[in-house]
């Protein structure tokens, strides 16, 4: 799996992505990252990369030409990657989409397109049609921590970068599981009595249908607790009523 970035700030890569198990898999050569700088393909001395929006406003306009040189130079090298562009008027991430996106076996490399100031040029969307991926409902300085927020979602389901391929299957939205829309199970871990507060009995038993019964029925209180839109499509799922 390879990762092409475009952005202004190529040192902000591989940030987190650089640390633990990300980063050792990166270091093993698991996963691979190409940070390249939108400035090496703007057309003036000055390495310009914006321009004031037509129509008035605040901010300013990533330019086209400089985008889609970017672009063009990295679909070369990657012709067959998927573009993604992250920005907060995209689809919110979901752990469906890295699910697709793991699963696909055509693709392999991704281009992602950082922007900055108040956006870019539209028609950049237009001729390109990237994916359009938003990390929540808010709106940061750029694409760059929302990226990287992607790319540790997809690393962590490549193959060989988790020692334990249940990590992920049985985590909260865990796809593929009957636990899709449930947020995960609370953990616990020694020691047994901490602070006057023990870990439940069920966990120390060593009988595991119970430890499951268990485990499933605390995610379907947590998930009734704290995401009503969850519990709502899992009893919807089940037949259940809610």
């Amino acid at each position: 799996m390879r990762f092409c970035i475009l952005t202004i700030y190529p040192e902000m890569f591989p940030g987190v992505l650089g640390h633990a198990l990300a980063g050792a898999a990166l270091r093993e050569g698991r996963w691979s990252m190409e940070v390249r700088n939108i400035r090496d393909y703007a057309l003036d001395k000055h390495r310009t990369v914006d321009d004031t929006p037509y129509g008035g406003g605040a901010g300013m306009v990533m330019k086209p030409q400089v985008l889609a040189d970017a672009i063009d130079d990295a679909q070369r090298w990657m012709p067959e990657a998927r573009l993604m562009f992250m920005t907060p008027r995209g689809h919110v991430l979901q752990q469906a989409h890295i699910h697709a996106w793991m699963h696909d076996d055509h693709v392999q490399d991704y281009i992602i397109l950082c922007g900055r100031f108040e956006g870019i040029d539209e028609r950049i969307i237009d001729v390109y049609q990237p994916i359009e991926v938003s990390i929540g409902d808010y709106v940061l300085f750029g694409g760059e921590v929302a990226a990287q927020v992607v790319m540790e979602a997809m690393v962590r389901h490549h193959r060989g970068v988790l020692g334990n391929q249940q990590t992920t299957d049985e985590e909260s939205f865990a796809l593929g599981a009957e636990n899709a829309c449930l947020l995960e199970y609370p953990h616990y871990t020694k020691p047994p009595l901490w602070n006057g507060r023990s870990v439940p009995e069920v966990l120390l038993s060593g009988h595991h249908q119970h430890i499951h019964a268990w485990r499933w029925a605390q995610a379907e209180r947590v998930t009734e607790l704290r995401r009503k839109d969850l519990w709502e499509a899992y009893c919807a799922q089940r037949g259940k009523t809610t």
